[in-house]
């Protein structure tokens, strides 16, 4: 697994996101490369911009915290066509260089910030993370997603 602290592996999405362009097409699922970049900024807008998304209640938190986050900060990667979470779920077309600047943005924030910033962090969804957790949610969704876009 890579490590989304480690500013060598960082550079590494940021060049296979680079890779995109307007009209790559998807290899599996549903999503257009536009939509892609904007799904997986969702799990760090969660982080640094939790104002735009709705907490679960506390009975949604006990079951994703009982049967979602081993399969979210496990090391096993997701397989194809993998069910979408409705928050993550992204409608209509989005502009392609913004999403791409963005996902950036906070690809490098993440490392910058490194492991120490995420170790005990409050998840969203999770409860506290150690950082090897948020280095398995955040480098198995962009490996999946940058993989299901051949880059």
């Amino acid at each position: 697994m890579e490590n989304v602290f480690d500013a060598k592996d960082a550079q590494n999405y940021i060049d296979r996101i680079n890779n995109l362009v307007e009209d790559t097409h998807g290899l599996w699922g549903k999503m257009t490369v536009d939509q892609m970049l904007a799904h997986c900024s969702i799990s760090y807008e969660m982080v640094y911009e939790p104002e735009k998304h709705k907490k679960p209640g506390s009975i949604a938190k006990f079951i994703l915290k009982t049967f979602v986050k081993p399969k979210v900060v496990g090391e096993k990667a997701y397989p194809r066509d993998s069910p979408t979470a409705p928050q993550f779920l992204i409608t209509g077309r989005k502009n392609f260089e913004e999403e791409k600047r963005r996902l950036i943005g906070f690809i490098q924030k993440t490392q910058q910030l490194g492991p120490e910033a995420f170790d005990d962090k409050e998840s969203f969804s999770f409860g506290k993370l150690k950082s090897h957790e948020w280095n398995n949610m955040f480098a198995k969704h962009l490996n999946h997603h940058l993989s299901q876009f051949g880059v």
